[in-house]
């Protein structure tokens, strides 16, 4: 192991460049953020088009797979250079953000909801439309259940299973440096617990509803992502043979995964009936690892060498402008996609409204949907410029009394 590093940088000695994003993370992550709001938008018929209505799997695994990707690049380098206990308190301030961003995004949705239908302008019930009447008419249960994580509406289970991954880090950080072995093997024991055993966290305090995103499933996704950024696990090789058998496995998912066959198809429903816990999106279900991992490889061949296809073309052509302007685009928001996240679960509710009102028509349709993207691509931009730190641009000149 390399020797701790200092807690201040030495005099006179250069400080370590900072590791150049990867442009993969940062492209696809950003996609994902604009599929969730699609398919979290009340109704939106642009759902239908999403990768989830193609195959077993859908942008929940993308998300947890690059954040496993993406955790290994930032606290990866603590762990190696600052020992477990100090990684293990980096993680453990990054479950707090996420901890708190989970109750945020709660009491801000919770309360708009129950703002719209106290103004009795609406003819829906939106609290009830969200199941969340429960949660204010019993709030001396409901919301220490809340603060505990032991009530978790549906709405809201990916953040609370994404901060049970992040705390499993550590744990699995520390099996690696013993064996690599024994680290993959407590990786598998816990999915198989979780798709075999029954392992799960309970949902709420009154019935025996479990989290629908299970942490114990899901972590499977999250640390092949983080083996594979770590270098834990090698690149797979680039073979023909490979991308032929990737691509006929997202073709064989189709006619078993696509509602419009399905609903055709009585031999499929009872093929997905008997079948269930195999792509069950609860437990993560084999299938549902094999479609990732198949799209995943395909994905990861078409962006070439350390994405250097997504990379900006050279020239002043208007494809090229076009394309580098999308790319950044989409790159920021991948950038910053907690708080996009966060952002994204709330507006697709009031999306929701203003299509109620509207109607779901083509135009409003698209107009919501594109609204709902301005929006998403506004927020990456305001969160950039302000982790940017612009105040300290204002000037050197400000006195401490000016604080």
């Amino acid at each position: 192991m390399p020797p701790a590093l200092p807690h201040q940088p030495v005099a006179g000695r250069p400080t370590a460049a900072p590791r150049p994003r990867d442009p993969r993370l940062d492209f696809f992550r950003g996609l994902t953020m604009f599929i969730i709001l699609t398919a979290h938008v009340p109704s939106n018929w642009l759902a239908l088009w999403i990768p989830a209505r193609f195959g077993f799997s859908d942008a929940t695994e993308v998300f947890v797979f690059c954040s496993g990707m993406a955790s290994a690049l930032a606290f990866g380098r603590v762990f190696r250079e600052r020992g477990l206990v100090m990684g293990t308190v980096r993680v453990g301030f990054r479950v707090w953000q996420v901890y708190w961003s989970h109750i945020g995004l709660f009491i801000a949705v919770a309360a708009s909801m129950a703002a719209l239908n106290m103004t009795g302008l609406f003819a829906v019930d939106y609290v009830g439309q969200l199941n969340l009447r429960l949660f204010f008419d019993s709030v001396e249960t409901t919301l220490p259940a809340l603060m505990t994580l032991t009530y978790v509406p549906n709405y809201f289970d990916i953040l609370p299973m994404y901060l049970v991954v992040l705390a499993l880090m550590p744990l699995v950080v520390a099996l690696v440096r013993i064996d690599r072995r024994l680290a993959a093997a407590g990786v598998l024991a816990l999915w198989l617990g979780a798709n075999l055993g029954g392992w799960a966290l309970p949902a709420e305090p009154w019935s025996d509803r479990e989290w629908f995103f299970n942490p114990f499933g899901w972590q499977l996704v999250f640390f092949t992502g983080f083996a594979f950024m770590a270098r834990w696990l090698p690149a797979p090789p680039r073979r023909r043979w490979l991308m032929v058998l990737a691509g006929a496995v997202l073709l064989a998912s189709l006619p078993l995964s696509y509602y419009r066959i399905i609903d055709a198809v009585p031999a499929i429903q009872d093929w997905r009936a008997a079948w269930d816990p195999l792509f069950r999106k609860t437990d993560f279900g084999i299938l549902r690892y094999g479609h990732f991992l198949a799209l995943a490889y395909l994905a990861w061949i078409a962006v070439g060498e350390r994405g250097h296809r997504l990379l900006p073309p050279e020239g002043d052509g208007a494809l090229a402008r076009l394309w580098r302007g999308t790319l950044a685009v989409v790159m920021t928001v991948g950038q910053q996609s907690l708080a996009v996240f966060v952002f994204s679960m709330f507006a697709a509710q009031l999306l929701g409204v203003v299509l109620d009102e509207l109607g779901r028509s083509v135009p409003t349709m698209v107009l919501v949907n594109t609204v709902g993207f301005s929006l998403l691509v506004g927020v990456a931009y305001l969160v950039a410029w302000i982790k940017s730190q612009p105040w300290r641009s204002i000037g050197a000149s400000a006195s401490a009394s000016d604080a």
